[in-house]
């Protein structure tokens, strides 16, 4: 069937629905459609099983599967087949038993315990069973174009719930929380408030391309997908969403989340990663309530969500959770479980959204929390999206795009700093009461129509806390004044990779490449390989990277070991494995992009720092080396004197302004 025909028969199986009048909105007609799609391509998977294996026992019975009571155009019709439908095959659906671990019986009865037909016309729902019957489930092309269109039928349907849409999220946001998290075949993903099913597609889809052998995709099917949903609706549309994507039983429970007490949750209730936007601003009875730690108790969903995925996660867990901008900054409960996450794991990124990215659903300002358990935070990468250029306002008609994230996708992985992006010590949010409403200090405001009392104000406050932070490093400076180092040489700390073989092949996309590292921060850029090269090193997470005509222009950069993926370089790169039992990372990346390395380097190089530098020579060169404490301790001042930078950057930039402000406040305004 071609997708025209497909979407044609789905459209005129809608149109008839809305001649019933039981069915009063896409809110009753989307299940309905539901269930009766899910009993067509169950019935198909059946006939598919059949055929493959003469002894497979049918799920689903005579004579209540698909090809026995709705494949027959002239079959039951009218009351006949009200009376059969409400009367025997629901009842026998919520009846089923299953016998064995992952029994489809089994979810077939959760399917439908609250599933009900809501059509008083039998002649009318005859007709749309005729239309269904005509989709062949078998045909990949037939399920792929349906599956796009239910889709769209399920973005239909959260247009017509307007509040009651609250378990949808935009596609684009889904996409990038998956494709930051990155989830690997053999981890279990869990989404606890996964509504339709969303999230757990796009990691379905996501997972797909990773899947090699016939044991992947058998852990892919049954082992690695999980979702939790409260309400009965949300339910069932993500059974048949998931379904009609190719997971042929779901892994999904029809249950409340926060049921589970924080203490009963074990070892074996863990997961891997976990990817989600729970419901918030909604409010939990007491008895839920109770599942909670006394001093964490809220009646907030969403606090309570978040409570409940820190306990959940394996050690090394990773998650990626939308909350609302109250998170970032309320006090009481709210604050506890924020120091609680920044204590117990590493918070990598705050992804603050721009305002009405959930328009026209809901206007609350929204965030993205990407954190790993196991480590404590160090520091956070927050990034600030604007809103797109061109619009003032996010609509239906003018909605989130994918596109809008490209900056931040390349930014990520690195951390990279930039006027929209910036990292903040750990230190300085335990100091301001954990609040993560963090001012971005890269930004270049516009302070011309800032009324000068006010500009003034802010200057003010900005001195004192300078003075402050100026006067905490200047004791740290003194206190570091004790300690003393010594020269030794670079190979005492780091090691040379050496790739097997130490030169080798890359193919055309293969694997990313390296561009450049940038001189002014250190970033490294990627690309992916448009030409087969047989020249290459292998470069892996948590690398020191090197470019050897370049070095002596700071062309030093660190490969995050939070990074998955392996990546190359030419071999005018080096590539080293810091020995973290005597250097500190961040450490040798700020002494190696030194004035006093280049200075270094005039002296122990042969021609100069025009020279390529190799390996063997870079090795060699002996540098200031202190011991590994004292070595934090410095790694961690320069994280504050980059902070102070960009204070003092804001501070300027308010007072170049300050000018403009007086006379728009006094004259210009007037001109408007």
């Amino acid at each position: 069937m071609q997708k025209q025909q497909l979407s044609s028969s789905i459209k005129r199986a809608r149109d008839i629905m809305r001649k019933d009048a039981g069915l009063s909105s896409d809110l009753d007609r989307t299940p309905q459609l539901a269930w009766i799609l899910f009993l067509k391509s169950f019935d198909e998977l059946e006939k598919k099983n059949e055929a493959l294996n003469p002894k497979y026992r049918s799920t689903i019975e005579s004579p209540y599967r698909w090809r026995d009571w709705a494949a027959n155009d002239e079959g039951k019709t009218g009351d006949e087949l009200l009376k059969f439908i409400n009367d025997k095959l629901l009842p026998y659906l919520r009846g089923l038993k299953g016998t064995k671990e992952n029994d489809p019986r089994d979810v077939l009865a959760s399917l439908f315990t609250e599933t009900y037909n809501r059509m008083l016309s039998g002649y009318l729902l005859r007709e749309v069973i005729n239309l269904i019957d005509q989709i062949n489930f078998q045909s990949k092309d037939d399920i792929f174009t349906l599956s796009h269109l239910y889709e769209s039928i399920l973005k239909e349907m959260r247009d017509a719930a307007g509040t009651s849409g609250e378990f949808y999220t935009p596609r684009p946001v889904v996409r990038f929380i998956v494709e930051m998290i990155k989830p690997k075949i053999g981890e279990k993903v869990l989404d606890p408030a996964c509504g339709t099913g969303g999230f757990l597609v796009e990691a379905y889809e996501y997972m797909k391309k990773l899947a090699k052998t016939a044991e992947d995709w058998d852990l892919l099917q049954f082992k690695t997908l999980y979702g939790i949903e409260k309400k009965p609706m949300p339910y069932l549309l993500g059974m048949m969403n998931l379904i009609l994507h190719g997971i042929e039983v779901p892994n999904l429970k029809r249950a409340n989340t926060l049921t589970k007490a924080l203490n009963e949750i074990t070892e074996k209730d863990k997961f891997d990663v976990i990817i989600t936007n729970p419901p918030f601003g909604g409010e939990e009875e007491k008895g839920i309530q109770d599942n909670f730690p006394a001093s964490l108790r809220t009646s907030e969903t969403a606090l309570l969500f978040l409570q409940f995925i820190t306990r959940s996660l394996k050690t090394g867990g990773r998650c990626g959770i939308v909350v609302p901008d109250s998170m970032l900054s309320s006090g009481g409960v709210c604050q506890k479980i924020r120091e609680q996450i920044i204590t117990d794991t590493n918070l990598h990124s705050v992804i603050r959204l721009p305002e009405g990215v959930f328009s026209p659903y809901t206007g609350v300002p929204t965030n993205i929390l990407i954190f790993e358990k196991g480590n404590k935070t160090k520091n956070i990468w927050f990034y600030q999206l604007n809103i797109r250029e061109g619009i003032k306002a996010y609509s239906k008609t003018k909605p989130f795009e994918f596109i809008e994230l490209e900056d931040i996708i390349a930014k990520f992985p690195n951390r990279i700093e930039s006027e929209n992006s910036w990292i903040v010590d750990v230190e300085l949010i335990k100091n301001n009461n954990y609040s993560l409403n963090i001012h971005n200090p890269n930004k270049k405001n516009d302070y011309s129509h800032t009324p000068p009392a006010v500009l003034l104000k802010e200057i003010m406050a900005t001195q004192v806390s300078l003075n402050k932070e100026i006067g905490e490093l200047s004791e740290f400076i003194k206190e570091l004044s004790k300690t003393s180092s010594k020269l030794m040489p670079l190979a005492e700390v780091v090691e040379e990779r050496k790739s097997e073989p130490d030169i080798y092949k890359v193919s055309v996309g293969e694997i990313k490449i390296i561009s450049k590292i940038g001189f002014d921060e250190g970033q490294i850029e990627l690309r992916s390989s448009s030409k087969t090269r047989t020249k290459m090193i292998l470069i892996k997470p948590g690398d020191l990277v090197i470019s050897g005509i370049n070095v002596s222009k700071g062309a030093v950069g660190y490969y995050s070991e939070k990074m998955t993926d392996d990546i190359a370089a030419t071999i005018h790169y080096s590539s080293y494995i810091p020995n973290k039992n005597k250097i500190n990372v961040e450490y040798l990346w700020i002494l190696l992009r030194s004035q006093i390395f280049r200075d270094i380097l005039k002296k122990t190089i042969p021609g100069g720092i025009k020279s390529e530098i190799k390996s063997n020579r870079f090795l060699k060169i002996q540098v200031p080396i202190c011991d590994l404490p004292d070595q934090n301790k410095i790694a961690n001042m320069f994280k504050k004197v980059k902070l102070l930078e960009n204070k003092l950057l804001a501070l300027n930039y308010k007072l170049k302004n300050i000018h403009e402000s007086i006379l728009y406040e006094n004259y210009l305004h007037e001109i408007n």
